[in-house]
Parts: C-alpha cells; structure tokens; sequence
C-alpha cells in the first residue's frame, strides 16, 4: 500500500457541521426567543454566517483571539437589529457550545468508510476546531474509536493552512511524509496545508466548488467518500 497514515479533517468533512450547526442554531433561536427581534430564522441565521465567515479569517489571520470570536459572532446579529444584549448573547453562545457537540450527523457514507479503512491504516484527525468541542463531537457521533489521534491548531497556536502545523502533525504521530494523505473539504486550509509541505491530498469536493484559479491540482478529488475505498 502505498500510504499508512491517513489524516483526516473533521468538520464537513466527516462530522456534518453545517448540518448540525444549523439545526443547533435553529434550536437556540426558539429556546432565547430571538423571533422577538427577527424576521425569521432565516433572517437570524444569514446575518450570523456572512459575520462568522469575516471572524473566522481574522482569527486566521491573528487579528482577533478566540474569545473575541466567540463573543462578536454571537453578538453582532442582535446588534443588526438594534439589541445590545449582551447578556443575552452571552447565555445562547454558552447554550449553542453545549448543544452543538452532541449532535450526531456525519457527512454520507462516513461510518462505511471508516469501517473499510479502520484495519489497514493509521487514522487521525487535523482539525481547527476548538479542543473543548472535537472530541465531544466524536464521540456523539460514534466515530471516534476509528482515531488514533486528534490533533489541533490549538495544539500549536497556528491553523491550517500553516506548514508548521502540518509538519507538528507528522512528529505527534510519528508519521513519514511520504506515506501520508491528507483528507479535506477546504482548499484553502486541508489541501494547500498539505500540498504546501509536499504531503498528497484528497480535496472531499462534495460542495462542487469550481477550480478556478486553484494555482495546482490536488493529487485526488472526490464528492463522495466512498471514493476513498478506490483511492486507498
């Protein structure tokens, strides 16, 4: 075979985030009684993800700690429509953290793959996420008896797409570059982290995101993980 180490990453592209942050959102939505102020949950859920996305890159970039993160994101939708409650936001951000890990959807066809790879590799998860919810998650979920190991950005200080994470990843795990695969849905954080260092990747492009101006090509693309049973 040609690789025994296989690094996956965990939000949406094994653990359904999107999903389960949604339905987690709706949930706090009607729990705090936020139609007092929106439209709907649509309105709500819109003005919530187009900030997260901006707060997410400065916190890639340094700009802003993770606690600044957490408070602005959960915050600034009320103030969008004139509510300057903090506390309020305070009180659906600590519900939203507890909530959401115990939900349990994975992306299609996860537990099959797991299962077929289980026995043949060494399997890990390189994720951005916060240590106080990834293994909640996993667990939730029943995938994480299939992992060796989790590694994090938080580990380091430093998030994917940074080389040094990479490289960190292959010493906590003992692994050889050479016989290491990369397993993502972000091009910007699972596949040019991973080409950056030399480490082939799988792109789980099962959004369909167009390849314009990607700069290469990744070593393999997938939309459905089953795919992976051919590739590995």
């Amino acid at each position: 075979m040609r690789y025994k180490n296989v690094f996956f990453d965990l939000d949406d592209t094994l653990w359904a985030f999107s999903e389960n942050a949604c339905d987690t959102f709706e949930e706090m939505y009607h729990t705090h009684r936020l139609y007092r102020y929106f439209d709907s949950f649509h309105h709500f859920y819109e003005i919530y993800k187009k900030k997260n996305e901006e707060l997410w890159y400065a916190y890639g970039n340094g700009d802003i700690n993770k606690d600044e993160l957490n408070r602005q994101r959960f915050l600034y939708p009320l103030t969008c429509v004139g509510c300057n409650d903090e506390k309020l936001a305070e009180r659906y951000s600590e519900d939203f953290f507890r909530v959401i890990p115990t939900k349990k959807k994975l992306m299609p066809n996860v537990v099959e793959v797991l299962d077929g790879l289980n026995s043949k590799y060494n399997l890990y998860i390189l994720s951005n996420g916060f240590r106080e919810l990834q293994s909640v998650k996993m667990q939730s979920a029943a995938i994480d008896k299939y992992f060796k190991k989790i590694i994090l950005s938080e580990d380091i200080g430093l998030l994917k797409p940074s080389s040094q994470l990479f490289y960190y990843a292959l010493s906590a795990t003992q692994s050889e570059l050479k016989d290491t695969i990369m397993i993502g849905d972000s091009w910007s954080a699972d596949i040019v982290g991973a080409h950056g260092i030399g480490m082939d990747q799988v792109f789980y492009n099962y959004k369909n995101v167009a390849d314009d101006d990607r700069g290469f090509l990744p070593t393999y693309e997938i939309v459905d993980h089953k795919e992976l049973l051919n590739i590995l």
